[in-house]
């Protein structure tokens, strides 16, 4: 029963405020994903450019209202995921968009999926029904998965895997909340995603030679790598840029003397 304890996880009884912030932020998000994939299942290659700039602008918007951590934990999530996208998408093609190459949008559409993980984990109404959500979610990834095992439609024994990962995300690191958020955001961009044909998963894995549906199961797995290397990636690098710049202020006050 250990591993089911949730240390965690906020009280049961938690009381939280409810900050219209992250709603907007999430609802925002959730909105302008099904725009912006929909969109880019049909048109032509330069939208992405025109989708990249406002999900740019939208992104760093929303960051001028978050500290300087969460601001870090945006940065290493892009930077982490823009390299998971060349290797898993160009290289090994997993999955592969529609115009085989990684859309220009990408980068900040990971820094939106991510804040927004951030946002919906914070909320007062995911803090104060925690567990309820957790079960959700357990439920519904599991038959997700259980139907992927079935034969009833694509084989998809990888997503199976992956939700025992997402699993382990769950209840064992050190950070559920954002991994519950991120369950919703992810699993939405990425049905949406592949039924517009923006992208499609391969239907056999070329890492593993399992079977994978379209999309995995457990996706969202995938995506909570993206968010433990931010979590864990933030404070090193926040203390970097923080020692630089003490170094650099102090070079420039020697100078002006």
């Amino acid at each position: 029963m250990t591993f089911f304890s949730l240390p965690h996880f906020p009280p049961a009884e938690t009381r939280a405020e409810h900050r219209r912030r992250d709603y907007v932020i999430a609802a925002f998000t959730f909105v302008t994903t099904t725009i912006c994939l929909t969109t880019d299942g049909y048109s032509p290659r330069f939208m992405q450019y025109v989708l990249a700039f406002f999900g740019w602008l939208f992104l760093l918007g929303f960051l001028r209202g978050e500290c300087k951590y969460v601001r870090t934990q945006v940065a290493v999530a892009v930077m982490f995921a823009v390299v998971g996208e060349y290797f898993a998408s160009v290289y090994m093609r997993g999955y592969v968009y529609r115009f085989e190459n990684v859309p220009a949008y990408v980068p900040a559409g990971h820094g939106l999926v991510y804040l927004t993980a951030v946002a919906l984990g914070r909320s007062g109404f995911f803090l104060q029904h925690a567990r309820r959500i957790a079960l959700f979610v357990v439920c519904a990834c599991g038959l997700w998965a259980l139907w992927g095992l079935s034969g009833w439609g694509r084989l998809d024994v990888i997503g199976a895997l992956l939700f025992c990962v997402f699993l382990l995300y769950l209840f064992k690191g050190r950070s559920p909340m954002v991994y519950l958020g991120a369950f919703f955001i992810t699993s939405w961009l990425e049905i949406v995603g592949t039924s517009a044909g923006t992208w499609a998963w391969a239907s056999i894995d070329p890492a593993s030679h399992l079977p994978q549906g379209n999309p995995p199961s457990g996706v969202a797995a995938w995506y909570c790598l993206v968010d433990a290397a931010a979590i864990a990636g933030a404070p090193p690098l926040l203390a970097f840029l923080t020692k630089t710049s003490g170094y650099l202020r102090r070079q420039y006050a020697v100078i002006g003397k």
